[in-house]
This record gives structure tokens, C-alpha cells and sequence, in this order.
């Protein structure tokens, strides 16, 4: 591991009572399922991502390290304990992802949507942020959660056209661009956000095309990070990207019109949401989190360098 990779083991504050938490509601995080190399700071500090729909997916992504396999039917209690642990949480900015369940009618459309409703009512002025998977390109499941009105929607294209073969093999590279505009078309209009991961062998150029077409379909919030092999059999990393590159992608981006980028090789979808989503709302009291996270705004952009 390059020397910028490199993370404290263990960080003080809340993580054993989040994890508590956690446990006592049986809920899933993407934290855990997905090995965040983030969970660490993002436990200590108070906070989780949540995944609902179960911890099992119904693709084989070559990149993911949820469990693929038959998952098990929904659980209609979940919705109410994602409220009560953002409740007893105190979060004013909760995250919701899921994994693809394409074994059902809508892919979870529905359920995402009462995690929604049931948040709206214990943490009335919490923003809602959802990461959804493609639905199978269904326009309706799309429509059933933008219907619940989340604060910000989040669909990530993970990496670059030509590489979708090989780490996406059940994802299209046009499906979820389509996903991404149906979105950015709501109206009244939502901030729309997506993200890449990077090492996995695609090209600086081929990195700037997809955010051309992500600003062409809409989306306003760009997250950029380092991709990182969960276990030997996944993708092997084919490069550690250097910190520089991130941050030149990351005024790429601002120049291209996003109205923030989060974009360092610690950054992930969830990593630091609610200050990219008041950056891009021009918050006027921001500021920006410490250098490791590298974050960059538009509001921040000419006092700060510094990008789930």
C-alpha cells in the first residue's frame, strides 16, 4: 500500500456504541457488508450507512463485497428500526443504500420507499439521502422513490464504459445514465448524485468522459475514489491512483459544472454526504473537512484545496 492508503487502526470516540446499536436493531450497513475502510471514522464519529433489503445481492459485481446468493424475503419491520436508529442516532443527515434485488417485481422499489416514509416521521428534519440500485431500468420502481421524496438520490456508475463487461457484467453503462436522468428530470428537481471508483485499469480520459455524461444526464454531486480488492477473489487493483490525479479530476469536475466533488482516494458514496450536499447547496458557513478527505466544492474552491 502507497503511504496515502494508510489509515490508523483504531480511532476513539463512539464506535463501540454505534456497533451496539447496530446489533440490538439487526440492521445492516454497507459499512460492514462492504468493508469500508472508513467504518472506523465513520462509527467513532456517530454514524452509519444503512442497507436494507438484507445483506445478500442478487448480482456478482467483481468489485462488491456483499454476499451474492438467493436472498431472503424482505423485512417489513425494517423500515421502523432504520427510523428508530437514526432517532436514537441523532442523525440530521441519514443514508439509506440497498442491495440489487432483482428478484423482485419492482427491486425493492417499494421498500425503499416506506425506509423514506418511516424516517420522515422520527427525524422529521433529517435529510434523506438514498443510494438505489439500477431497478432492472424499470421507470416506475425509479419513480416509486423519487414519489418519497428523498433529500438527495444516488445512483453510482462505478466505473467506466468500456470496464462495465468486466465489473459489471449484469449492469449497462446506457441503464443506469437513464436511471440517473429520469432523476435529474423530477420535478420539483432533487440534487442528483453518482460516483466512480478508480484502479481498476480505466484511463484518465475515459474517467472524464463519464462525468461529461453524468453532467449531460443531470447529476449535480460527483464522488471519485480509490478502488480497493475486498478479498483475493475480486478484481485485482491495477493502480493506486496518486492523490494529485483526484484532485485534478476534482477541478475537472468544477469546471465541468458539478456543483460539488468529492474526489481523494479515502472518498466513498456515504463518506462526508451531508457536507457534500450543503457544499453544493452553497452553504455559507462550510467548511471544508480535514486534508485527508480531500474535499472540494464550488463554495470552497477559491479558499481551500483539499473531494460512503
Amino acid at each position: 500500500m502507497p503511504a496515502w492508503l494508510r489509515r490508523p487502526v483504531a480511532i476513539p470516540g463512539r464506535a463501540g456504541e454505534v456497533s451496539q446499536l447496530l446489533d440490538e436493531l439487526k440492521l445492516n450497513t454497507v459499512c460492514r457488508s462492504a468493508r469500508c475502510p472508513n467504518r472506523g471514522e465513520c462509527f467513532a464519529s456517530g454514524t452509519a450507512t444503512f442497507l436494507v433489503l438484507g445483506d445478500v445481492c442478487t448480482r456478482d459485481c467483481r468489485f462488491c463485497a456483499v454476499e451474492a446468493r438467493v436472498p431472503a424475503p424482505p423485512d417489513p419491520d425494517e423500515p421502523a428500526r432504520v427510523a428508530e436508529a437514526a432517532a436514537r442516532m441523532a442523525l440530521s443527515h441519514v443514508v439509506i443504500t440497498q442491495v440489487t434485488r432483482d428478484d423482485l417485481p419492482d427491486g425493492g422499489a417499494s421498500h425503499v420507499a416506506a425506509v423514506i416514509s418511516a424516517l420522515r416521521e422520527a427525524v422529521p428534519a433529517a435529510a434523506i439521502e438514498v443510494l438505489t440500485s439500477d431497478f432492472g431500468g424499470d421507470r416506475a420502481a425509479v419513480a416509486t422513490v423519487l414519489a418519497a421524496r428523498p433529500d438527495v438520490f444516488n445512483h453510482n456508475m462505478e466505473t467506466v464504459a468500456r470496464l462495465y463487461p468486466t465489473v459489471r457484467p449484469q449492469a449497462h453503462y446506457a441503464r443506469s445514465l437513464a436511471v440517473l436522468r429520469q432523476a435529474a428530470e423530477e420535478q420539483p428537481p432533487l440534487p442528483v448524485k453518482s460516483g466512480l471508483m478508480l484502479g481498476l485499469g480505466e484511463t484518465p480520459d475515459e474517467v472524464r468522459a463519464v462525468m461529461r455524461d453524468l453532467r449531460a444526464a443531470g447529476v449535480a454531486l460527483l464522488t471519485l475514489g480509490q478502488y480497493l480488492r475486498p478479498t483475493k477473489r475480486h478484481l485485482p487493483v491495477q493502480a493506486f491512483v496518486e492523490p494529485a490525479v483526484f484532485e485534478t479530476l476534482a477541478e475537472d469536475g468544477r469546471e465541468m459544472g458539478f456543483e460539488a466533488v468529492a474526489s481523494a482516494p479515502f472518498v466513498r458514496s456515504s463518506y462526508h454526504a451531508r457536507e457534500l450536499r450543503e457544499a453544493a447547496g452553497g452553504a455559507a458557513e462550510q467548511q471544508p473537512p480535514a486534508a485527508d478527505t480531500a474535499f472540494a466544492d464550488t463554495a470552497a474552491a477559491d479558499t481551500a484545496s483539499a473531494d460512503s
